[in-house]
């Protein structure tokens, strides 16, 4: 019996764990170039997960104080630098799941996966659905 119990904690804190290293900052990378696009802070509000641009990277053709011209909700218009990118994302014990994140380039919002591996920390995948079609992204974790 206490073996078992010692298993059930042992399990319950390393889901814990797990949820805690998707928090943070993480470098995005763009699909087409591999170049850094943005940092992204994750955070929790209570129980879920949010995200919010915290820095872009100089790209040419970008004004200096960008904002989400394509977006279509409550975003439009707003700054780009503290967009918030990821919304209400719920720990289901091994992933973050059943929130969206918007494409502030296309207005686009997709439902949204993520998870870390557990041999690999330092990256974050990313992962965008509309109906059965997908697209995974691999953040890199900001190492201060």
């Amino acid at each position: 019996m206490k073996g078992l119990m010692l298993f059930v904690v042992g399990l319950m804190l390393s889901s814990y764990t797990m949820a805690q290293t998707s928090l943070g900052k993480w470098v995005t990378i763009d699909d087409k170039t591999g170049k850094k696009k943005s940092i992204v802070e994750l955070y929790k509000d209570g129980d879920k997960m949010f995200g919010k641009i915290v820095y872009l990277y100089p790209r040419e053709g970008r004004e200096p104080n960008a904002k989400c011209d394509k977006c279509t909700d409550d975003r439009k218009g707003e700054p780009l630098v503290g967009l918030q990118l990821v919304r209400n994302m719920e720990w289901n014990g091994g992933a973050w799941v059943n929130g969206t994140i918007v494409d502030p380039e296309t207005g686009k919002v997709y439902d949204l996966k993520m998870w870390v591996e557990k041999d690999r920390p330092d990256e974050l995948n990313v992962r965008g659905y509309i109906g059965p079609f997908f697209r995974t992204q691999t953040w890199l974790r900001v190492v201060d």
